[in-house]
This record gives C-alpha cells, structure tokens and sequence, in this order.
C-alpha cells in the first residue's frame, strides 16, 4: 500500500513539476508577444503622427533645414527608414548611409554599415528604431560627435 501512495506522490510531482516549467515557458513566450504588441503599436503611433504632419503640409526635410543637417545618417532601415528615405529624396538633405543590424542583407542606394563599422561623420543620425532608441543612442554616442535624432521626436518637433 506504501508503495502506491509513494508512486501516485510521486507522479503527482512530476505533472506539478511539469505543469510549472510549461508554465514558465509560456510566460516567456508571452512576455515576447507583449514585447511585440508594445513596439507594434508604437510603430503604429509614429506613423500616424507622420500622416498626421503630412496632412499639414509638413515635410520632414523643414526639421533637417532649419536645423543645419544637411548630411545624416538613418539607424533603421525597416519601413519607417524607408519612408524617411523616400521623404527625403528630392530635397536639399542628403541620407549618407544606413545602419542596420542586418547591414549585409540590405540592398539600398545608399552604402549601408552596421554600427559595429566604422561610421562615417555626419550632421546628425536619425534613429528609426524608437522603441530601442536609448540603447542605440548610447552605442552611437560613443562612435560618432553629433546629435543623435529619435524620429518620433522629430515628428513632434517639425
């Protein structure tokens, strides 16, 4: 009879010390997911607000003008980079390179670095990538002597 209530103990901790680990692994995968939302959703945010400036009849290249940056950088050549870029193209702004993380599968008009590289100076850089932008600051505050632009600020800003 010990034995059949060691057994069942026995296997009643093992399901419990299963259920815990496949607990745990969903709470990560979760916690990935919300990572996500939350910088989907920012995304979302900037990009409205850009709508919103165009709808104004702003263009970004007024922020880069009056301000004296005349040749910059874009850290984050997704779909907010490309964007910029496009905005750009016809004024007097000149976009020098990108820097990406994915630098060497990354096929542009423009000379494309990772910030691993060495980087060419510029006026300024204008990071895309909003949601990590503290992180990519400090990583080119230490590489390049010039003022480093988050987008999102730039669209409140013009």
């Amino acid at each position: 009879m010990k034995k059949g209530i060691v057994g069942v103990t026995m296997a009643l901790a093992g399901a419990g010390m299963g259920a815990m680990a496949a607990g745990k692994a969903l709470e990560k995968k979760v916690d990935k997911w919300q990572q996500m939302s939350d910088k989907h959703l920012a995304l979302f945010m900037m990009m409205n607000r850009w709508v919103k400036v165009k709808q104004e009849g702003k263009n970004l290249s007024e922020y880069f003008e009056k301000n004296s940056y005349k040749n910059i950088a874009v850290y984050g050549m997704s779909f907010a980079g490309e964007t910029l870029m496009d905005e750009l193209k016809d004024s007097g702004i000149c976009v020098k390179y990108g820097i990406d993380k994915k630098a060497g599968r990354i096929s542009k008009e423009i000379d494309m670095v990772t910030m691993e590289d060495d980087l060419p100076e510029v006026d300024a850089v204008v990071v895309t990538a909003i949601t990590f932008f503290d992180e990519i600051a400090e990583g080119l505050e230490n590489k390049l002597n010039c003022p480093i632009l988050s987008l999102e600020d730039i669209l409140y800003e013009v």
